[in-house]
């Protein structure tokens, strides 16, 4: 099950546990905080693009116990990790990983069928040669293989009318995020800044967005991870299940 560096981590959250290579890529606050804020009833399909570990699927199942969720993941490392991961909690029927590149996936999972999209894409432009295009860190945190725009297009083509999208993203993006959810038929509902803590800017911003949706658009008040004294604020505390 596990392979040379990899290690088992409890999640916390109906026993639930997680595959992960310290050396290569774990799980951020950000996927965490994105699952909290992302909703699935149980009646409902999910579609995690790039899933990376299945971090995402994981903690949203815990929580929410929907149908079924896949995620996708092109890195053929990663992926594997993930889909061990599924197995190693038992849930192969509820937890497909789907091997594939975001940007075409719906011509093979389906279009206008499911009920939400999640996802924690990669952030950053890539604006000079110096990102290694093979580093699986450079590859889930720089546009090297897909970008914001092809990302938002592919929740589109999978999501039915009134389906979810929900995003976890960085709020200097912001424009870019709006003009592409807007020509691709998205209207935000929900936004919530991240802040470090009380006394800086945020530095992530989580968003909900609606396919063919009303226009109304509630901003939630701010989330802050870290106290005064340096300690995750009660509200982190709780998302993470440790209170």
């Amino acid at each position: 099950m596990l392979k040379e560096g990899e290690r088992i981590d409890d999640l916390q959250l109906e026993g639930l546990k997680i595959i992960q290579d310290p050396q290569g890529f774990c799980f951020g606050i950000d996927a965490v905080l994105l699952s909290s804020f992302a909703k699935a009833k149980y009646k409902e399909t999910v579609v995690d693009l790039g899933t990376g570990t299945g971090i995402i699927p994981l903690l949203m199942y815990g929580k929410y116990k929907p149908k079924k969720i896949i995620g996708v993941e092109i890195q053929k490392e990663v992926a594997d990790m993930a889909k061990r991961s599924i197995k190693l909690n038992g849930l192969d029927d509820k937890i497909e990983i789907y091997e594939g590149d975001i940007k075409d996936c719906f011509k093979y999972l389906g279009v206008n069928i499911y009920d939400v999209v999640v996802t924690n894409p990669p952030y950053k432009k890539i604006l000079t040669g110096l990102v290694n295009p093979k580093d699986k860190k450079a590859i889930s945190r720089h546009e090297i293989l897909v970008n914001l725009d092809e990302v938002i297009f592919s929740a589109s083509r999978l999501l039915k009318g009134l389906g979810r999208l929900y995003m976890v993203h960085r709020p200097e993006r912001l424009k870019d995020i709006m003009l592409s959810l807007d020509k691709n038929k998205f209207n935000p509902k929900r936004i919530r800044f991240v802040h470090p803590s009380y006394d800086k800017a945020p530095n992530m911003v989580l968003i909900e967005a609606v396919k063919a949706g009303g226009d109304f658009l509630k901003v939630e008040k701010p989330l802050y991870v870290y106290d005064e004294k340096g300690n995750y604020t009660e509200e982190v505390l709780k998302i993470y299940g440790l209170i």
